[in-house]
């Protein structure tokens, strides 16, 4: 069922994109409108594939990562919409395995952080 849902999801993208290139040479207020569009409707496409692979509250805690960190919050539904249409998500994603794709996130994006003093004694001394 999800399969033939994202096959059709994958037609109609094709479709939008065959006809983008044979009207390429519209206005440029169109060609703007044209990818406001495009933007919206690849935005719903997302969001549906998530509605699809995480249940409720998976969905909820992704909502809430979106509030403090957008950013991480876009890598995790990247991830997730590219392991959906690669097949690799079997049924709904809860709420603990979605923590373990944050982690994993985590762990890709670490950053180091190092706090270096630099002491002038010179200045410090009471000589």
């Amino acid at each position: 069922m999800a399969d033939d849902e994202l096959q059709a999801i994958r037609a109609q993208r094709m479709a939008a994109m065959r006809q983008q290139q044979q009207q390429n040479h519209g206005d440029p207020n169109q060609a703007a409108q044209k990818q406001e569009d495009e933007r919206k409707q690849q935005e719903d496409m997302k969001n549906s594939i998530l509605s699809q692979v995480l249940n409720q509250p998976a969905r909820a805690r992704l909502n809430t990562i979106r509030i403090a960190k957008p950013e991480k919050a876009a890598m995790v539904e990247n991830l997730l919409v590219n392991m959906a249409r690669r097949g690799q998500i079997g049924g709904q994603l809860g709420e603990n395995e979605l923590k373990g794709l944050l982690e994993q996130v985590s762990e890709q994006t670490k950053q180091e952080t190092t706090v270096k003093f630099d002491r002038r004694r010179a200045a410090l001394d009471d000589d």
